[in-house]
């Protein structure tokens, strides 16, 4: 017995479930994938969308679904158009012989004419609606003719006239909904023209279903009632009430006994929307309220029981629906949720592919830049150096020892003296002494036979094996410049990626108690998008609704904002309202903490017009400012084109986010290959931070700056060669911390060395910039200009800048409004 018991619960404990789910739902796959490749791909479901359609009825006897069908699918897919004209005449026989022989030669009739005329058509697309129009109302008299032996009514064209203005409305709206069911790959998302299109063709569809019934139930009254269900649940209360509209309309022109279908699809499909968060349960709730509401007052021949037995039948079907199926429809219907959460997949999805193209780009960059320092690296080494010694002394031995008879014995026996030997008349030739010193030339005559020639062929080698070590050395500068400016771009590129990949956060409960602050105050608010609240960098966006351009962004929530966040929020930019019951657009973010008053003084040599100084104060970035002056050398149009040019190509390469020294380092290698002429360029560059008042000097070639605090004036000075003498630099950065009130003179060499009969140029500048009363930038420019003018008798005998610059706190124009203590930065942090 415990033998039997073993044997028969040993495999249940090896079952493996997870494998079963997996192959069932493997297999569900495949299946789903051959339903869809047999009904969408093969066209199947075409012919039962024929086959309803083409026994659908209005006003009794009217059929104007059939000829718009057949058009719209000859039209998308003309290689189905056959299975759809064999639905359509298998539908149609279920009515009668008449039904289906009109269905046929309308067909036939539309397809010969619009054979025959379509050589004559610009766009088919536009021309099909009106041959459908035609074609109806053909047919449609032709056959009333027959049908009356020779006799039509003004009834009957009347119907005619009516069928063939149904058919060619249908025809514009089954064009935009047939290819929902006949094209695999669709399209993402629908337009709000195809989701009425759709619930037009499906409500078509369902009155072919009328006079069928299951146990007493009506078949379209079920199939009805789970569209409107479906719809609701998954689009909400208005697409819901839309297609319960359609459908109830669609009903009762199809049967006037229906009309009052068309109540209590509506209120259900309301209803159902509304309660759609209780999610199937809460839609099947609705339906059943409205069952109940309007089974009441409704038809007295239908009774309330029956009513309720086909919505119960309807909210069987909604619950067997699979989630996948409800889940795909509602991706395609704007305004659902599934539909944002495709769209910000697609969009983040098209931000990831772009930051990873970048990123790549980023890395081939940084690889080029380790390639050229990797080379770089390895040629600096003593062996490097050895080897190049060796090939001087192979040079040098093949001239001169290579046909001496004492060669074995030099170089063979004696191989280290000789050697060093070689080595120290090199070095003494190579500084210069000649003949060489006493001790070297006794060794020298001693040990080589061929001494004077030894001397003569070290001389001329030399030569060549310096020019050798300089190109070397150039072309090791070049690559080092080169790897230092793919190295910039490369962190350019990557800080670009990282920028893109950047999402909004989440602040969702710092943007509710934003909202709530300013709508306490009396503020009316629409929405509240808060991107960054990092200090310094702050990024809110807000919709205000009727924004009529009064200010109040600046006057009032700008403020508000600066209390609640702790740091002063501007206005940065508006977009005003497009019409005047639209919503105004504001983006708000950090204000500068301080803010940069610029002075400047000029004069070209001889009062001319053109000075070979040049100035530019570049706004790098919302918090970063840069002061610049170039001398070009020498003066006039010449010197003014270097300079000019050496600001302007700093500028772009500064805006695009590349390192100053890098940048400076970039413009100074342009600048040395672009001409051979000695056309050299000075730079003085001050970046300033208005975040902290943190400030970095650079200076090329230029002149002492002066920093004035109070009575204390501070020199900023660095030894640097002017731009364009070497392909490779290194660039010395002075750093100095500033501070709200201080003047920054920076001054061409025109200025600085002007003074006459002045010995020490700094401190004669240092006093008169300690005299100068006045804290104004350019009073201070002009002042100082005309002092140095003055010292000269009047005369300018070079180019001449001073650009003066005032650091001071940034004051927004609006101060700052007190709100509630709970709602400030602790809470919104």
């Amino acid at each position: 017995m415990e033998k039997a018991e073993h044997s028969v619960m040993e495999p249940v404990r090896n079952v493996d479930i997870q494998q079963t789910r997996s192959e069932f739902a493997m297999g569900m796959k495949v299946f789903l994938q051959k339903v869809e490749w047999f009904f969408i791909q093969k066209g199947f479901v075409l012919f039962g969308l024929g086959f309803l359609l083409g026994r659908a009825l209005i006003l009794s006897h009217l059929t104007p679904f059939a000829m718009p069908f057949f058009a719209a699918v000859y039209m998308v897919r003309r290689d189905r158009a056959p299975v759809a004209l064999m639905g359509l005449l298998a539908g149609s026989m279920t009515l009668s012989i008449s039904n289906i022989t009109y269905t046929f030669a309308s067909s036939l009739l539309f397809l010969i004419l619009f054979r025959i005329t379509r050589k004559f058509q610009k766009s088919e697309l536009k021309a099909i609606p009106y041959f459908v129009f035609f074609t109806t109302i053909t047919a449609s008299l032709a056959f009333d003719y027959i049908v009356n032996r020779g006799a039509v009514t003004i009834y009957d064209g009347a119907m005619a006239g009516v069928e063939a203005t149904l058919s060619f409305i249908l025809t514009l709206i089954f064009i935009q909904s047939v290819p929902l069911f006949s094209i695999s790959k669709r399209k993402k998302s629908l337009k709000t023209e195809e989701v009425v299109s759709l619930i037009i063709l499906l409500a078509s569809v369902m009155t072919g279903t009328i006079g069928w019934s299951v146990y007493d139930l009506s078949i379209e009254h079920i199939l009805s009632r789970y569209l409107v269900l479906l719809f609701s649940f998954v689009a909400g209360a208005t697409v819901g009430s839309t297609v319960g509209v359609v459908t109830g309309l669609i009903f009762s022109l199809a049967n006037v006994a229906s009309f009052y279908q068309m109540s209590l699809l509506a209120f259900s499909g309301l209803l159902g929307g509304l309660l759609k968060e209780g999610k199937k349960a809460g839609a099947a709730i609705g339906l059943l309220i409205a069952t109940l509401l309007v089974g009441m007052y409704g038809d007295g021949d239908t009774s309330l029981a029956k009513t309720l037995y086909e919505s119960g039948a309807a909210i069987f079907l909604l619950f067997l629906t699979p989630p996948a199926l409800t889940g795909k429809l509602a991706k395609h219907i704007p305004g659902t949720t599934e539909y944002n959460q495709e769209q910000q997949q697609y969009i983040r999805k098209v931000r990831d592919v772009t930051a990873s193209r970048v990123e790549q780009f980023s890395s081939v960059f940084q690889a080029l830049s380790n390639s050229f320092s990797g080379l770089e690296d390895k040629m600096n080494n003593e062996e490097e150096e050895e080897r190049e010694f060796d090939q001087f002394l192979s040079n040098v031995t093949e001239k001169t020892c290579q046909t001496c008879f004492k060669k074995d014995q030099c170089w063979a026996r004696n191989f280290n003296q000789t050697y060093d030997l070689m080595k120290d008349v090199m070095y003494e030739i190579d500084q210069g002494q000649v003949p060489l010193s006493g001790k070297t030339g006794r060794e020298l005559e001693k040990h080589c036979v061929r001494s004077k020639k030894v001397q003569d062929v070290i001389s001329q080698e030399l030569t060549y094996y310096q020019a050798n070590l300089k190109l070397k050395k150039q072309v090791q500068e070049s690559r080092k410049l080169v790897a230092d400016q793919l190295l910039g771009v490369s962190e350019v590129m990557g800080d670009f990626a990282r920028e893109i990949q950047r999402e909004r956060e989440n602040h969702q409960q710092q943007e509710e108690q934003i909202l709530e602050s300013l709508q306490e105050f009396g503020m009316e608010i629409e929405n509240v998008e808060i991107y960054s609240l990092d200090k310094g960098s702050v990024d809110i966006e807000m919709a205000l609704p009727n924004g009529n351009g009064h200010g109040e962004g600046e006057k009032l929530i700008a403020p508000m904002l600066s209390d609640i966040l702790g740091e002063n929020i501007i206005v940065l930019r508006e977009e005003p309202a497009a019409f005047p019951s639209g919503h105004c657009q504001l983006t708000f973010g950090s204000a500068k903490a301080y803010m940069v008053d610029t002075g400047v003084a000029h004069a070209a040599k001889g009062g001319g017009l053109i000075s070979g100084d040049s100035y530019s104060m570049i706004e790098l970035s919302a918090s970063k400012y840069a002061v610049a002056i170039s001398d070009g050398m020498g003066n006039g149009e010449r010197a003014h084109y270097e300079s000019n040019e050496t600001l302007s190509l700093l500028q772009k390469i500064l805006q695009s986010g590349i390192e100053e020294k890098v940048a400076i380092k970039a413009v100074n290698s342009i600048l040395s290959l672009r001409t051979n002429d000695e056309i050299f360029s000075t730079l003085d560059l001050a970046m300033i931070d208005l975040q902290d008042a943190s400030s970095k000097f650079l200076k090329i070639g230029s002149t002492p700056s002066f920093i004035k605090r109070g009575d204390k004036v501070v020199k900023v000075e660095a030894g640097n060669l002017p731009m364009g003498i070497f392909y490779e630099f290194d660039v010395d950065v002075v750093s100095e911390q500033l501070k709200a009130g201080d003047l920054l003179v920076m001054m061409s060499d025109g200025v600085f060395e002007g003074p006459k009969h002045v010995e020490n140029y700094d401190v004669w500048m240092k006093r008169k910039i300690k005299e100068v009363d006045s804290d104004d930038p350019q009073t201070m420019a002009d002042i100082i200009m005309e002092e140095v003018i003055r010292t000269r008798s009047g005369e300018i005998e070079d180019d001449m800048t001073i650009v003066v610059s005032k650091i001071k706190h940034n004051i927004p124009k609006w101060s700052s409004i007190p709100v509630q203590k709970y709602k400030r930065k602790e809470k919104i942090s």
